[in-house]
């Protein structure tokens, strides 16, 4: 227990400071984030460059600060509507079962045989390239385990004394999903959405990295990543910064899905 306490204080703490910097960029940046001085290319860190400045003398820091802005953006709006959708789907398979369980688990089951990256650059390469593109894709791609969650929390309460009592009571299917069995297995939801953050960071960083993703001149850290590639070894810093903040978001949402688990779920 105090392991988990521990691990959710610790990925608390690492993910207010990422959203902070993340907001603290809507009104402020130590530098223009597309300023280019041709005389500070490639600068190592230092007081007035924190995170030093790339191949066209931008300041790295701003940008990392402004490319969490962007790809927390991407990943909360995935996850927000990944769990919309798989909520309705998950209540509907588990409460109503039969013919409608059976629909719907094929549909998950047959969209979760295929890579989930794949399925991605499909849906972003057949569809108009934009920054809402990505959203679109990675939502589909994490409805289906989503979607098992939901269901599987579900069938766990529907048959549950306090659900028949209700339903006695006459209590409306939608109600008793939405104020009794919803409530009962929002810990567990809870717990995989916030892993499911750490993943949709991955997801857009590798989507980016591969030029679907954000689109200049908005940075991303998976775009900075690629950008960086070419002089990796002349200015290391330059990768390492949005790698850092990658790596640091990641373990702390992490440590905030595991915390919810050991502490609400064990």
């Amino acid at each position: 227990m105090n392991h988990g306490k521990t691990q959710l204080r610790t990925g608390l703490i690492l993910a207010s400071v990422i959203a902070g910097l993340a907001v603290l960029s809507l009104f402020w940046t130590p530098w223009d984030i597309n300023q280019m001085d041709t005389l500070s290319r490639m600068q190592p860190p230092s007081l007035r460059h924190l995170f030093g400045t790339d191949n066209m003398g931008r300041d790295v820091f701003s940008r990392a600060i402004v490319g969490g802005r962007f790809t927390l953006a991407v990943a909360l709006s995935t996850v927000a509507g990944c769990t919309v959708i798989s909520s309705v789907l998950g209540l509907l398979s588990g409460y109503a079962g039969g013919i409608t369980d059976e629909i719907i688990m094929r549909i998950v089951d047959a969209v979760s045989s295929f890579p989930g990256l794949l399925i991605a650059l499909i849906i972003v390469t057949v569809m108009k390239q934009s920054n809402y593109t990505i959203v679109i894709a990675l939502c589909i791609t994490f409805v289906p385990s989503f979607t098992r969650i939901v269901r599987t929390g579900t069938l766990q309460y529907k048959n549950a004394d306090f659900i028949k009592s209700n339903k006695v009571f006459g209590d409306s299917d939608v109600r008793l999903l939405l104020v009794h069995v919803l409530p009962n297995i929002l810990p567990l939801l809870l717990s995989s959405v916030i892993i499911g953050l750490s993943n949709a960071i991955l997801a857009e960083s590798g989507m980016s990295y591969l030029g679907l993703g954000i689109q200049p001149p908005a940075p991303s850290w998976g775009r900075m990543l690629y950008e960086s590639q070419s002089y990796i070894f002349n200015a290391p810093w330059c990768a390492l910064a949005p790698g850092l903040m990658i790596v640091v978001t990641i373990v702390a949402f992490n440590c905030i899905g595991e915390g919810i688990r050991k502490k609400y779920l064990a």
